[in-house]
């Protein structure tokens, strides 16, 4: 009897060695991991439901050590690139932009791009891939994922980083703006562009509202629909326009545009004054300011972060602090089906707020709570934030152990080595 039960035990052994080994072969890894974290994320949710998780911001200012200028030091694709600006800089009335008067075809089909599926939480690669696509370039979304998002479990690439990607790894150009509208995607159509949209996305098969990259391609005013390259549902699907009005709304409406450099001047001559960076900020913190007049339910919570954010780029970190303090106040009041618990894996803008105003123990909080929601916690961007709080509060053990994790996460992110070179320390865990 003996024998036969470590006979069995060492057969079982074996099994569990093999299948750890066969799981390892990266062809059958990045077909089935996605399932084990999908598992995993479902009974991490069914015991604690993050859509249940409200956040309570602290306010005032923790003065355990100086409040950092309302400058931020120059951290490499994070800090705002345009001069300061005064609290006051949106209560001027901003001019519309005039776009093309050239009248635009009452639809447009853009055709020449290669449609790929994403791979797990790979939608920004895959969705750039088929951007660059168009262009003629012939990587892959895998090609880019290496360099955007060196951990594969990463749950998010920010459009900086797919900005910075063209920029630095092809012949391509890119401009990165938010406040786009409805129009605007389709004078780029016309011309024959495809826009890349950053947006909101939820179905009955998903677990709540999370983030999602399109490939608009383009438009009917027949059917009042636009037409996208969609790394998960599949290519040629069909938006109708509310809906992308209303789901763009959850990213401040960014967009991204990827051109050649020979068609830079079409692509200037469509954006007209939202060109330039500076007005961009200011018209689209105008226009979520308006948006706060209007809307309701969860798209005022959308609103109001917006404004949170567009504040930020003007640097009037006071103001998005109170802009954000309001989309806080707000978001228990949303169904809890419907709350976007996900927002802070893809926005950091409150991070940037509260920390500059001084509110240490807010960004502690909110980054302990992100963290918190997630099945695995794997955000880098939490983590940095946090040591950042915890430093300025003089806790600089917490601090070098998150930034360490942050790292570890996501190995060479550039502001977290520049904070352990602060510390004098080693820049890799």
């Amino acid at each position: 009897m003996r024998n036969r039960t470590w006979r069995f035990l060492l057969v079982l052994l074996s099994l569990l060695l093999m299948g750890g080994l066969f799981y390892n072969i990266p062809p059958v890894k990045s077909r089935v991991a996605w399932r084990v974290d999908e598992f995993r994320a479902k009974i991490k949710y069914a015991l604690s439901p993050p859509e249940q998780v409200v956040f309570v911001p602290q306010g005032g200012e923790n003065t355990a050590s100086d409040t950092p200028s309302p400058q931020p030091t120059n951290r490499p694709n994070l800090t705002p690139t345009i001069p300061p600006v005064g609290p006051t800089a949106t209560s001027t009335p901003i001019p519309t932009p005039t776009l093309s008067p050239t009248p635009i075809p009452g639809s447009v089909q853009l055709t020449g791009f290669r449609h790929e599926y994403q791979g797990w939480n790979n939608c920004g690669p895959a969705t750039l891939s088929m951007a660059l696509s168009f262009w003629g370039w012939e990587g892959d979304q895998y090609d880019i994922a290496l360099i955007t998002k060196p951990n594969p479990r990463d749950k998010n690439v920010m459009p900086y980083e797919m900005a910075d990607y063209v920029a630095t790894q092809t012949d391509l150009k890119v401009i990165s703006r938010v406040g786009g509208e409805l129009d605007l995607l389709k004078q780029f159509m016309a011309a024959g562009f495809p826009v890349i949209i950053e947006k909101g996305f939820e179905g009955p098969e998903f677990d709540g509202w999370m983030g999602h990259y399109e490939l608009i391609t383009g438009y009917d005013d027949t059917i009042n629909r636009f037409t996208a390259q969609d790394s998960y549902i599949g290519p040629d699907l069909q938006l109708d326009y509310d809906y992308v009005q209303s789901f763009w709304r959850a990213f401040n409406f960014t967009y991204l545009v990827v051109y050649p450099e020979d068609r830079e001047p079409k692509v200037m001559s469509i954006l007209g004054l939202q060109s330039e960076k500076a007005f961009n900020d200011q018209f689209t913190a105008q226009k979520a300011s308006d948006e706060t007049e209007l809307l309701s339910g969860r798209d005022l919570f959308f609103a109001w972060f917006n404004q949170g954010t567009n504040l930020v780029a003007l640097q009037d970190y006071t103001g998005a602090a109170a802009a954000y303090d309001q989309a806080f106040a707000l978001y228990p009041s949303i169904p809890e089906k419907e709350r976007p618990w996900r927002i802070l894996w893809y926005q950091t803008g409150p991070n940037w707020a509260y920390y500059y105003t001084g509110r240490y123990q807010d960004v502690i909080n909110l980054a302990t709570k992100t963290l918190d929601n997630m099945s695995e916690p794997i955000l880098e961007e939490s983590y940095y934030w946090r040591a950042l709080a915890q430093g300025a509060l003089g806790d600089v053990p917490a601090a070098i152990q998150d930034l360490q994790t942050s790292l570890k996460y996501h190995p060479g992110f550039e502001p977290a080595l520049q904070q352990l070179q602060k510390y004098g320390l080693e820049t890799q865990p």
